[in-house]
């Protein structure tokens, strides 16, 4: 994404933002601003450090904690420290983790629309699907996590996905013949492979890095800032360029933990993963220019672009599958949203 195009979207995102939790339902909870002792807010996340969920969650703990005087503190455990994304999702509904930035796909386990912003090649670039997710689209998915125990609070960038693997370029659909690929328990990750002729593996994301080490899985798929701060282009030199799908980081809130607050801690809370939210599309932005151009640069590593036109031929029967499914209309509604 050029300069130009996020300075666009930061805007579009700032009017965009914070309708999640402003149309939470109001709980009766006692002044948190005014109370003797801070209130201690756990924020979980698996991302490696340096990693832009984890700066932007950074930032979000800086920001409550600035704009209510130390009332509210927020101890942030990044890189795996609570559990996988699906441990970290069931804390959040038991109320004994009070946030998390997770994954669309494991997200999708709970509310199935979420897996459909995944569709293959859905969106062109970033902005245009964090502003769906913060618009109509949005709305009924924060009514489905609120069944299920959860507020979702904002809508950060997870990236556009690429392929890597250790054995050859991926030039055509069939270079993927024979491949072993990791993908996240994301029934839309491993439907796209299966439509591109992959075998596919679903292995935590922080035990990928040996698996690929160990030949247990050829390759993976992931935005090229998780394949730069976990360091997976040592055990997969060649990167594919496929920018396949793109994924969401929804960041939820416990119920429990949001009844806590007072209307003012909410407002704070709203500000700072807003404030969050943009850091950490812009760091997404900024970090994936850069790195593609330091992987160009990179002799231990081989960089090439795919036929993008063969993928999407390859993949097309997947929105067909997708439109079949209980919640095909709103799969249906996101298409003609997004221009598909």
């Amino acid at each position: 994404m050029s300069k130009n195009t996020f300075s666009v979207s930061r805007r579009s995102l700032l009017r965009a933002g914070g309708f999640m939790v402003a149309g939470a339902a109001t709980l009766s909870a006692p002044s948190v601003l005014r109370a003797a002792q801070p209130m201690r807010l756990t924020f979980g996340h698996g991302a490696a450090p340096g990693n832009p969920r984890s700066l932007a969650a950074e930032k979000f703990a800086e920001v409550v904690k600035a704009k209510s005087n130390g009332a509210i503190e927020v101890f942030v455990a990044g890189a795996e420290q609570l559990g996988n994304d699906a441990a970290m999702l069931t804390a959040v509904r038991m109320g004994t983790l009070d946030i998390t930035a997770n994954s669309q796909g494991t997200a999708s386990a709970l509310v199935p629309e979420m897996a459909a912003f995944g569709l293959p090649f859905l969106f062109p670039e970033v902005a245009a699907a964090v502003l769906l997710l913060k618009g109509e689209l949005g709305k009924p998915l924060a009514e489905k996590f609120d069944a299920v125990g959860m507020v979702p609070l904002d809508w950060w960038d997870n990236g556009i996905r690429h392929i890597t693997n250790s054995k050859r370029p991926i030039n055509t659909p069939e270079d993927l013949s024979g491949l072993k690929i990791r993908t996240p328990s994301d029934p839309m990750t491993i439907d796209i492979f299966k439509a591109l002729g992959a075998a596919t593996a679903q292995i935590p994301f922080s035990e990928l890095y040996i698996a690929l080490q160990q030949g247990v899985v050829d390759g993976q798929e992931n935005p090229l800032t998780n394949i730069a701060s976990s360091k997976l282009f040592e055990v997969n030199k060649y990167i594919s360029l496929s920018a396949h799908k793109w994924e969401s980081t929804p960041v939820l809130m416990s119920k429990a933990a949001w009844g806590r607050l007072d209307q003012k801690a909410r407002d704070i809370v709203s500000e700072a993963v807003s404030e969050a939210s943009l850091l950490q599309i812009s760091l997404v932005g900024e970090a994936t220019a850069k790195l593609q151009a330091d992987f160009a640069n990179n002799p231990a590593v081989a960089l090439n672009t795919i036929d993008r036109e063969a993928f999407r031929k390859k993949t097309a029967s997947v929105y067909d599958d997708w439109q079949k499914k209980p919640f095909g209309d709103f799969v249906k509604k996101l298409r003609t949203a997004a221009g598909a």
